[in-house]
């Protein structure tokens, strides 16, 4: 998925050098990068392919995290409203000190301390 890891880190050195062009206003750019979450698509997705499997939603979670992200820390997808928290503290005043920075909220599929 060359094109996907192309387009995430262009996404993070646009809103970096945006954050950079701001500096020394109360204006920040972040990059809020979410991992596998449970939106509408991928509840159908999981939906249609537990049918044709004749097994439950349930079941192709756990198969998914098991084979494809057996990383993942969470071992479940990520809900949109915890990606919504994320999101409403980085448009808050809360986050004033955050600026120019990559934020995940992936689950912990990412090995990496930074």
């Amino acid at each position: 998925m060359i094109h996907y890891g192309v387009t995430k880190t262009m996404q993070v050195a646009l809103a970096r050098g945006l954050a950079e062009t701001t500096a020394g206003t109360a204006v920040t750019v972040n990059s809020v990068l979410a991992g596998p979450t449970r939106s509408e698509g991928v509840e159908k997705f999981i939906a249609d392919m537990a049918g044709t499997k004749n097994v439950t939603p349930g079941d192709i979670e756990k198969e998914f995290f098991r084979t494809a992200r057996p990383g993942s820390l969470l071992q479940r997808f990520a809900t949109t409203d915890e990606v919504a928290a994320l999101v409403t503290f980085v448009a808050s005043p809360l986050s004033s000190a955050t600026n120019g920075a990559a934020l995940r909220v992936e689950g912990g599929i990412v090995h990496s301390i930074f």
